[in-house]
């Protein structure tokens, strides 16, 4: 195979350092590298990045427990996964304390256990690298620089969203901004790994042993593969899906805020056949792999690895159980999308469908609910009052046939609609724990806020409430008003609006920013729209169900304040 040969030597210099964690540890905020990144999504340069990293050791290998298992029914899976955890937890040293760090770059942390799901025949708690999520979690990452965090929410550490890198079989592993020599460490060395990531030209090749990379076709110049997720395989059968808003860098794993979802997934204990007409959570994870080249990059895999727990990308669906997974996946796949029903796969569109789904659609006339958005963010995009409105048209469940139906002139007119663009403040980053030096991933341009009709009144501070760190998290809070919904006989698209204990609102995360590049621009006309995406991204949406709820997934300071005389925070100005 051909290598890429700086990645090759970079790994094998990793391999033979010293650990310098104790001396990083040590180092004032000063002493961190920066990571300077251009927006993600710029509409008007062409995306570019670099990044600033310093090595770190490897870990020793572990040793491989044995061949790779076959697949295990659900109940003799989760016994051996059990007592496999609990055995790692009586051997740890320190009872109730996290396991070993794996990475000299990430801070060590803490927590109490929060998991239903972590019990065993021990009342000791487990190591949070051994907890399993049957039925899904939502933290923010730990930082550093907010440790312990102010509201004392639970948090996740990579080392804790991978576990234990000996019991991982394969993984596909997909991100914008990356170090794959850093991430390299959080896996053994004969892991076979599909690393999906940005690149202005499409292609696929070895980069590291066992690891391929691939780069999907982009829509021209300026957008970008902005996807952030992780399917990670075990050798028990188990595998664990991971959205998140965090990039593959130190940076987002130690300096600066981000979120995650992840959920494990239990092999079936009968394959199921495939159905091409499915449209949940794993066929629309499908349909993102094949739209990012992972298909081609598992061919070429399986010519090495012919053993592999993923023999083809429909196996995803038909070989794991995803009954327990309640959140809809939101992709945007980059290019054209033309007509029925294409234009409901992907984008805002797509965002539309999965609140029909969950029955929170605000509907029109007499029975309408009031929908009010909070949408935080790490880079602003050129907006206009019809791209936010149409914008705003998917979040509130109304078909695009309705808004394409009016006309056009009268769109571009419309008021900007009930939504809080959330994003920091001059002073909040200069007053945080690493000053203008942590803002260098976070992008509002002086071009952009100063153009004409641009929605300055719309934007609102983004404080953390882990304390002053800075958030690069991509996250939708939308809350419906409380007036109760009267129901309409002669509609019959929405039969869940009549539930009684209905949710409050709806949240989202992933890697969109509230940019036309990430979510797509509508055109056409009601019988044949179409929608355009300049970038992969890709998140989850899920009910909010009462306030308790609420408070769980509110990792900003609420309600949020307006700007003082100092405005929004512009990198270009400091950098």
């Amino acid at each position: 195979m051909d290598f890429d040969d700086d990645e090759i030597q970079r790994a094998i210099a990793l391999s033979l350092q010293q650990s310098r964690a104790k001396a990083r540890a040590k180092s004032p905020p000063h002493f961190l590298e920066t990571i300077v990144i251009s927006s993600d999504d710029d509409d008007d340069e062409q995306v570019q990045q670099a990044l600033k990293t310093q090595p770190v050791e490897l870990s020793k290998a572990r040793e491989l427990s044995g061949p790779q298992s076959s697949f295990l029914s659900e109940r003799a899976q989760l016994e051996k996964e059990r007592r496999e955890r609990q055995q790692r937890y009586l051997q740890a040293t320190g009872k109730g304390k996290s396991a070993k760090n794996d990475d000299d770059e990430e801070i060590q942390i803490v927590e109490p256990s929060t998991s239903r799901n972590t019990k065993t025949s021990s009342s000791a708690p487990i190591p949070l690298t051994d907890q399993l999520f049957f039925e899904g979690e939502i933290r923010p990452t730990a930082t550093r620089l907010a440790e312990p965090r102010r509201d004392r929410k639970a948090t996740f550490r990579l080392t804790e969203i991978l576990g234990p890198k000996s019991d991982i079989s394969f993984a596909i592993l997909s991100t914008y901004a990356h170090d794959i020599s850093w991430i390299y460490q959080f896996f053994e060395r004969e892991v076979p790994v599909i690393f999906i990531a940005h690149g202005e030209s499409e292609g696929m090749r070895n980069v590291l042993p066992n690891w391929i990379k691939t780069v999907p076709k982009l829509n021209g110049p300026y957008g970008c593969m902005h996807m952030k997720f992780m399917i990670i395989f075990y050798k028990t059968g188990r595998l664990r899906v991971v959205i998140s808003t965090a990039n593959l860098v130190p940076f987002d794993y130690r300096d600066i805020e981000n979120v995650v979802w992840l959920q494990d997934i239990p092999p079936r204990g009968t394959r199921i056949a495939s159905d091409l007409k499915a449209d949940d959570f794993p066929a629309t994870m499908q349909r993102v792999l094949h739209g990012v080249n992972a298909r081609q990059a598992l061919e070429l895999m399986l010519k090495e690895h012919p053993n592999l727990p993923l023999r083809k990308i429909e196996d995803l669906r038909s070989r794991w159980d995803f009954a327990k997974v309640k959140v809809h996946l939101i992709p945007s796949l980059a290019g054209k999308h033309d007509g029925w029903p294409e234009v409901t796969l992907t984008g805002h569109i797509r965002l539309m469908m999965a609140i029909r789904n969950l029955g929170l659609r605000t509907k029109k006339g007499k029975t309408a609910r009031k929908l009010d958005v909070e949408y935080q963010g790490s880079s602003i995009g050129n907006y206009t009052t019809q791209w936010v409105n149409e914008f705003f048209y998917s979040a509130r469940g109304e078909s695009p046939q309705d808004y394409l139906d009016g006309p056009k002139a009268k769109r571009a007119k419309l008021p900007y609609p009930s939504i809080k663009i959330i994003f920091p403040s001059k002073k909040t980053v200069q007053e945080s724990a690493l000053g203008v030096q942590g803002g260098g991933t976070i992008f509002c341009r002086r071009a952009q806020w100063n153009g004409k009709n641009f929605p300055r009144d719309k934007f609102y501070d983004s404080k953390s409430r882990a304390g002053k760190v800075l958030m690069h998290t991509k996250m939708i809070i939308g809350l419906l008003s409380e007036n109760p919904v009267d129901v309409d006989d002669s509609d019959t698209e929405d039969s869940d609006s009549q539930v009684v204990d209905a949710p409050i609102g709806w949240g989202y995360l992933g890697s969109h920013n509230f940019t036309p590049s990430a979510w797509g621009t509508l055109s056409g006309s009601a019988f044949r729209p179409v929608l355009n995406l300049k970038n992969y991204e890709i998140g989850i949406v899920f009910p909010i169900r009462n306030k308790e709820a609420l408070e769980k997934v509110t990792f900003w300071e609420r309600p949020p304040q307006r700007y003082d005389e100092g405005g929004p925070w512009v990198q270009e100005e400091f950098m």
